[in-house]
């Protein structure tokens, strides 16, 4: 039981990559769009694209939260004990960006409009990276049980090129969908702009995952090892192969397949992540079997996970397939003028 829900966990964090990634993706480009009226129609664009979806995105972190704390309680005190301070300044970041984006819109002054939106990218950049640099923190193995909060925790080489791989990540994610969203808001303008993002991000993260390889061989051993043997490596040659594929897609101008292909390479290389791990939660200090909570609270924590996943995951999978076949678009007022079907009686 402990090595399922560590995979159900392992699976909920691939997911909340990929879903919230590509929205602090839409936070990095627009923080990088330029002036108020350089950046105008991408960042219309994001408003448009990010509205329906941004806030659901979170119920991965909460469902995140949930199984560290509930199934791994030793691993939820050891992460947290060891570095509260990048993962407190990732939760102000999320609400952070969260009230950044919801004000800056009903805004009239220009002011704050600027203000709010700079709140919402800033934010957007800085969460993914601190998020990544506690996952570097535990990769690295600096977090063991009774370490108490320190910088080398998380500022070590292995954190910072997970903090900036996340960011890199999250804005190749960002630039993909918001490529897609550009055809469909029809805004052919767009589509080139953010499809060259797109290829440039994604030559930058593989250069990123070079990197990481090379720094892991000497500050995080047992990770490297992972995941150049074994099913870690085939994990990472899936990553590259959909890396290619999404590059190969993005310069044809396909559809919406650049979409699945570069979701599957960050699901890939997080999957690659957990199992180059194997066996441990924390390398090389907290094995799954360790780290597990007692076998009757893994039952009903297995049961709940299911029936959540029967309940919640069918409207999630709907919301997303409405969002992006473009059926949450907001009311226009062409919309909300009505046509009488008949003449008032009246007069």
């Amino acid at each position: 039981m402990p090595a399922v829900i560590a995979v159900v966990l392992l699976l909920a964090v691939a997911a909340y990559a990929c879903a919230g990634g590509t929205d602090y993706g839409a936070g990095f480009w627009d923080l990088t769009a330029g002036g108020a009226e350089r950046g105008k129609r991408p960042r219309w664009l994001i408003d448009h694209a990010m509205a329906p979806v941004w806030e659901v995105n979170n119920v991965w972190l909460v469902f995140i939260f949930v199984l560290m704390w509930t199934g791994f309680p030793v691993f939820f005190q050891t992460v947290f004990s060891a570095m509260w301070l990048p993962l407190a300044l990732a939760a102000i970041g999320l609400v952070l960006r969260g009230a950044g984006f919801a004000l800056r819109k009903p805004l009239r002054r220009i002011a704050g409009r600027r203000l709010y939106g700079a709140v919402f990218a800033i934010s957007s950049l800085l969460t993914p990276f601190f998020l990544g640099a506690a996952v570097g923190g535990i990769a690295s193995g600096r977090a063991v049980p009774g370490t108490e909060a320190s910088a080398h925790a998380w500022s070590n080489p292995t954190s910072i090129l997970f903090g900036l791989i996340a960011i890199v990540s999250t804005a190749f994610l960002g630039a993909v969908f918001l490529a897609g969203d550009a055809v469909r808001f029809g805004a052919p303008d767009l589509v080139g702009y953010f499809r060259w993002r797109a290829l440039g991000s994604l030559v930058a993260l593989a250069v990123l995952a070079a990197i990481m390889l090379t720094v892991t061989r000497s500050d995080a051993p047992h990770v490297w090892h992972g995941l150049t043997h074994g099913v870690g490596l085939g994990l990472v040659i899936l990553a590259g192969v959909c890396s290619l594929a999404t590059g190969w897609l993005l310069l044809r101008r396909s559809g919406a397949w650049p979409r699945i292909t570069a979701v599957g390479v960050v699901a890939a290389a997080v999957l690659a992540w957990g199992a180059a791990q194997r066996p441990y939660l924390i390398p090389t200090s907290l094995t799954v079997a360790d780290g597990a909570a007692a076998a009757s609270s893994l039952r009903w924590l297995g049961l709940v996970t299911l029936v959540a996943a029967l309940v919640v995951g069918p409207a999630l999978a709907l919301l997303y397939w409405l969002d992006t076949h473009g059926e949450l678009e907001p009311l226009s007022d062409a919309d909300l003028r009505t046509e009488p079907d008949h003449e008032d009686p009246t007069g």
